[in-house]
């Protein structure tokens, strides 16, 4: 694959991300998303065979992206489980509220509900990467426990509880406009983790 190709189809994705995160991937019309990008109709194919499969992309990017950011945020060097995961729901907390900007909000708060009826093949993107998140949400309360920093918690249910909690606090702050929904999860999630 050519340098230009990987760039025409990055620059795409990154086009889409930025206008999906604030409108919605039902909302986006081809048009809107071609002139944003700035390319031609035969481009957009050339890379994806439809809207869908352009949607799919853009998640299983979403979640490549998220996924390094995350390994590189529990790979910190010096830092127990405990802390890591603190760090970790502290910069969840600190993005999904109002006050944040679009680009910087889950795409699965945004996306989930609305493509699970839409499309199979982004509904399975979205289960497969959320999955992903929680096995290394899962990896760190295990290492927090064998470092001592974490009760004796079982990994993947913490995890599970831990992102659900975080996911549906987001969607509820962005329903009431209003950043309670987080404060709740912070304090619950503290309260989970032990001191």
């Amino acid at each position: 694959m050519s340098s230009r190709h990987t760039d025409t189809r990055q620059h795409i994705l990154d086009t889409g991300n930025r206008i999906i995160a604030a409108k919605g991937f039902s909302c986006v019309g081809l048009a809107e998303l071609l002139q944003a990008s700035d390319v031609p109709k035969g481009s957009f194919y050339h890379y994806f065979k439809s809207k869908e499969a352009f949607g799919q992309a853009l998640l299983q990017d979403y979640f490549d992206n998220y996924l390094g950011q995350l390994d590189t945020l529990f790979g910190t060097p010096g830092l127990d489980g405990r802390t890591q995961l603190l760090r970790y729901f502290g910069q969840w907390r600190s993005t999904q509220g109002r006050e944040s900007c679009d680009e910087q909000k889950c795409l699965v708060v945004k996306l989930g509900a609305e493509v699970a009826d839409l499309s199979e093949a982004m509904r399975l993107t979205l289960r497969d990467g959320t999955d992903r998140i929680i096995g290394r949400l899962a990896d760190c309360v295990s290492s927090g426990v064998a470092d001592g920093s974490l009760p004796a918690l079982d990994p993947l249910p913490t995890a599970r509880t831990l992102y659900q909690l975080w996911l549906g606090a987001s969607l509820l702050a962005k329903l009431h406009r209003d950043e309670s929904p987080l404060e709740h999860a912070w304090a619950a999630t503290q309260g989970l983790l032990g001191p």
